[in-house]
Formats: C-alpha cells, sequence, structure tokens
C-alpha cells in the first residue's frame, strides 16, 4: 500500500501519496475531512484516514497513478472537479444524475441511504415525525436536498458545513434531529454519541457512492478496472469490515 508523508500547505492539509508505478501521472485528489469513518484526521498522526483513504490508496496502486490529496468543504467539491482544479474526489459522494451531467463517476463502490437520527428518549421515529423541527443536515448534500423536497414545513432544516457541528448541535439541544447518510449518521450514534443519540426509522432515498473525477477524465476506465480487482480478490472486503464491521451479504 501506499506511503504517506504529511507536506503543510498555505491552503490547508496536503498528502503526498507515492504509488509503485514508475513514472506515473501525479493527479489531485479532494476529500472532505469531517466525514466519518469513510474520510477524518487522525489527530495523533496529522493523516487522513478512514474507508476512503484505503479504497483510494488501493485504487491508485492498481490503477497507476500518484496523488496529491487535499481537504475542502464537501459543498466545494464539484464545483473543483467542473473547473479541472482538481482531477478526482472521494467523500462519500452519492452518485445522482444531476451530479453525472458535470462529472464522471466511477463505477459504485458503497450502497448507502440517508437516517434520521435523535436524542434518546425522543419520540421521532419517521419522516414526517420532523415537519416543523429543526433538523440539522449538511451543506451541498443529498440529504439537505431530500428534507426540502419532503418536508412541507422546512423552515427550521439547518445546513451545517461539517458534520461534527450538526452532531454537537443535536446533543446541545439546539436541533431537534440530525438527517445525512446512514453510516456517518449510525457511526457516530456508536461513538461518540453513544446512549445520548439514537438513529431511528427506515433508509431513505437508497443511494451508492462513486469516485468522482473531472469530465472526460481517461482515468474511468483504470479506475473502474481497480474496483473490480479490489473487489473480486477479498481486498474490498478486508477494508469494509475493517471500518464497519461484517459485510451484509448483500454488498
Amino acid at each position: 500500500m501506499s506511503t504517506n508523508w504529511l507536506k503543510t500547505l498555505g491552503a490547508g492539509l496536503a498528502l503526498s501519496v507515492a504509488a509503485t508505478s514508475v513514472n506515473a501521472d501525479t493527479l489531485r485528489v479532494v476529500t472532505d475531512p469531517s466525514f466519518v469513518p469513510f474520510e477524518m484526521m487522525d489527530q495523533e498522526t496529522g493523516e487522513m484516514i478512514g474507508f476512503d483513504m484505503d479504497i483510494i490508496a488501493e485504487v491508485a496502486e492498481r490503477a497507476g497513478f500518484d496523488y496529491n490529496l487535499n481537504t475542502m468543504d464537501f459543498n466545494g467539491i464539484i464545483p473543483a472537479l467542473q473547473t479541472g482544479n482538481v482531477d478526482i474526489a472521494i467523500a462519500g459522494i452519492t452518485i445522482t444524475e444531476e451530479r453525472g451531467q458535470i462529472v464522471d463517476f466511477s463505477d459504485p463502490y458503497y450502497d448507502s441511504g440517508l437516517r434520521i437520527l435523535v436524542r434518546e428518549g425522543d419520540d421521532v421515529q419517521e419522516m414526517s415525525d420532523l415537519e416543523g423541527k429543526k433538523v440539522g443536515t449538511k451543506i451541498g448534500s443529498t440529504s439537505y436536498d431530500y428534507l426540502m423536497k419532503t418536508l412541507k414545513e422546512d423552515d427550521g432544516v439547518t445546513p451545517y458545513p461539517g458534520s461534527s457541528d450538526m452532531y454537537m448541535a443535536l446533543m446541545s439541544r439546539a436541533i431537534d434531529a440530525v438527517f445525512y447518510d446512514a453510516p456517518n449518521v449510525g457511526y457516530f450514534a456508536s461513538t461518540r454519541g453513544e446512549g445520548r443519540v439514537k438513529t431511528v426509522g427506515p433508509l431513505y432515498e437508497g443511494q451508492q457512492y462513486g469516485i468522482a473525477l473531472k469530465k472526460g477524465s481517461e482515468w474511468v476506465g483504470p479506475v473502474n478496472e481497480a474496483l473490480a480487482e479490489i473487489k473480486a480478490d477479498g481486498t474490498y472486503k478486508t477494508i469494509y469490515e475493517k471500518w464497519f464491521g461484517p459485510m451484509p451479504e448483500s454488498e
């Protein structure tokens, strides 16, 4: 697997990652630093870790490119690809028809959905129970779009720049619920929020995550081949279970 080392850049974090291929292209990869457990900062090492970070390291090595990794708020990722400022993004990005018009997507690499998170003892059970309540979600996310088109009383929908911000708001009672990607809210409920918050209701709007590339990228094929390879040889299963536990049979 690739070797990471930290470099300080004026605009923020950048990691330079060396792949094994000789004379490989160096691509500009971007992620969101706060979507646990897909991507997050290891406070001890200063490196980005998580499910997506393991996936992109394997994909880069097998597809044959080096990469420099930068972080930015999620709502800036698609525009950065669209303008060509970055080459590839991996940040739990839901594949949608609208996004697919301005960026290219790899084949899906993770099945997900949206889920409600509330404080322990709350009686919210489903989407209709969120009508008229203060609901936190993430700026630029599909969960925000879903709330705005589903709730009739959406004045209380509050977008946050990072997931940690909305979780803290929930626990401090600044908002009544969080609505966001299921693996992220589930991870928080079982770690920092254990005993204080809980996930409720079904999965809404089944989604698939893809690696996003700038439109017309020559790397779509190699990335898809690498994803297929890690799924076939068991590497994907190993990475999945490292971050999420036993992989469902349907995955």
